[in-house]
C-alpha cells in the first residue's frame, strides 16, 4: 500500500526532500497559489501550524500554476509567503496537480480521495489530511477555512 513516505518533492531551495521525513506526523498537504483570492488562507494555515506543530502536525505547501495564479519563481513564492503571512511550514517548488505532468504525490492524493470532480483538483487550496500512518484520511475543498480543520486535526493527533 502506498503511503506519504513513498514520495519525494523539491523544496523551494531546490533540494530533493523525502516525505518520509514526516513519518509519524499528521500532515496537511495543500496546493497553494500566491495570486489566488484564497491566498489569505496562508495566515490560517500558519496559525494551525503554530497551534499543533508541537503535537505532531506538519503542513506541506505545494505551489501550483495549474490555475494561472502562481507565476512566480521559487524565490518569489517563498518571499511572498514569509513576508505577507509569516509562513514557516515547509513549502515546496511548483508542481502540477492536474494533467499529464501531475506530480506523483498529487496523483496518489487524488486516487485516495477523488473529491466532487472525480480525479481532479478543482482549485487552489484543496487540502488533504494524512494520518500518522501516512494514509490519506480526508480531503477538504478550497473553500474550507483552515480554522474549520481544527477538529479533524485534533482527531488525527
Amino acid at each position: 500500500m502506498t503511503k506519504l513516505a513513498d514520495f519525494t518533492a523539491t523544496t523551494l531551495q531546490g533540494e530533493e526532500r523525502a516525505l518520509a521525513d514526516f513519518d509519524g506526523d499528521v500532515v496537511l498537504v495543500v496546493n497553494t497559489a500566491s495570486k489566488c483570492g484564497l491566498a489569505p488562507q496562508f495566515e490560517g494555515l500558519q496559525k494551525l501550524y503554530d497551534t499543533y506543530q508541537e503535537r505532531g502536525l506538519t503542513i506541506l505547501g505545494f505551489p501550483s500554476n495549474d490555475f494561472a495564479q502562481e507565476s512566480g519563481d521559487s524565490g518569489e513564492i517563498g518571499e511572498f509567503c514569509q513576508v505577507n503571512y509569516g509562513v514557516s511550514f515547509p513549502m515546496f517548488d511548483k508542481v502540477h496537480v492536474n494533467g499529464k505532468h501531475t506530480h506523483p504525490l498529487y496523483q496518489w492524493l487524488k486516487d485516495e480521495r477523488s473529491g466532487l470532480l472525480g480525479g481532479t483538483i478543482k482549485w487552489n487550496f484543496t487540502k488533504f489530511l494524512i494520518n500518522r500512518d501516512g494514509e490519506v484520511v480526508q480531503r477538504f475543498s478550497p473553500q474550507t477555512k483552515p480554522e474549520d480543520l481544527a477538529e479533524p486535526i485534533e482527531a488525527a493527533l
